[in-house]
């Protein structure tokens, strides 16, 4: 077989494309471009206020007006004067700030996967009015009780000591009246979307409610649970009304019930003091959402049902 030489072959046209032209800068603003404006100055609007926090608790002279220049000064005697005043125990708030926060975030993911399993899986008398009801009281809001809650935990500690004012037992379970309905709400809306086949499939297994609650459903419902105990270590460890009414002395006090005394009286002279607390304050929150950050993105239920 004879082959042509190359020569011979006929010449192909193939079609040239023109160079990409580029694009000037008013084309790429009114595309893409105002869209990184707005962003930068979104970025610039949240990251401002934790600068200014940080600055302030880093400047030595401990004024609210000499604070206004960002790291102009930087030096830790804010941090030292902190743990230093006997009278106003920072270690103590913290504590007792991180003990309330984790014992009612635990108790009020445990109390709400509780209920919103028993409203999504059982069918009972008066499981429509309950739900109802649970939406109906987080319309008011728990602020609007305080004197309730007051003269409430006063009469009781006459009878129960450790639920009487000035106890960090009553201010729990008074935190966890005031969330268990938002969060039995949210969890409720969340178990419905695991499928009841898993249920029914470990039934035919013989497990029963306990075993398929605790072994099955909680694992798949992670996120939702991440989300409950979250929010609710944030909204109890920044909460000052109703601390400040139930704890009186100093060292039963939380975080921002402590931090309060800083600036109440001398308002110029210890913001230094009150920025480095609140630096200090924040880190519990910052790293349990580090911590809860896996369970927050993604969702277990992919693969669940085969």
């Amino acid at each position: 077989m004879s082959r042509l030489p190359l020569d011979a072959l006929p010449e192909i046209d193939t079609p040239r494309i023109p160079p990409a032209k580029r694009r000037g800068f008013a084309t790429w603003f009114a595309s893409t471009g105002w869209r990184h404006l707005i962003g930068v100055a979104l970025v610039i609007y949240a990251a401002f206020p934790l600068l200014y926090v940080l600055s302030a608790s880093l400047n030595p002279n401990g004024t609210l007006l000499s604070s206004n220049g960002l790291f102009s000064t930087v030096g830790f005697d804010s941090y030292v004067r902190l743990f230093d005043n006997p009278q106003r125990p920072f270690a103590a708030w913290f504590g007792n700030t991180l003990f309330i926060g984790l014992t009612t975030a635990a108790a009020s993911v445990f109390l709400g996967a509780l209920a919103a399993y028993s409203f999504s899986r059982m069918r009972f008398r008066g499981r429509r009015f309950g739900l109802v009801s649970l939406l109906v009281v987080q319309i008011f809001p728990q602020l609007l009780a305080v004197v309730a809650i007051f003269i409430l935990l006063t009469t009781l500690g006459d009878v129960f000591p450790a639920l009487g004012i000035d106890n960090q037992l009553a201010l729990i379970m008074v935190y966890l009246g005031g969330a268990l309905g938002v969060n039995t709400y949210l969890m409720y809306g969340f178990f419905n979307t695991v499928p009841v086949e898993i249920d029914e499939a470990a039934k035919i297994d013989g497990a029963g409610h306990a075993r398929i609650f605790f072994t099955i459903i909680l694992r798949l419902v992670a996120p939702i649970l991440a989300v409950v105990g979250l929010l609710s270590f944030i909204g109890t460890t920044s909460d000052f009304v109703i601390a400040s009414v139930v704890l009186v002395s100093p060292e039963n006090q939380t975080l921002a019930v402590g931090l309060y005394q800083y600036v109440s009286e001398e308002f110029t002279s210890n913001w230094s003091v009150f920025a480095a607390g609140a630096v200090l304050a924040a880190l519990p929150v910052m790293a349990l959402f580090l911590f809860l950050q896996k369970y927050i993105v993604g969702g277990l239920t992919a693969g669940s049902v085969k």
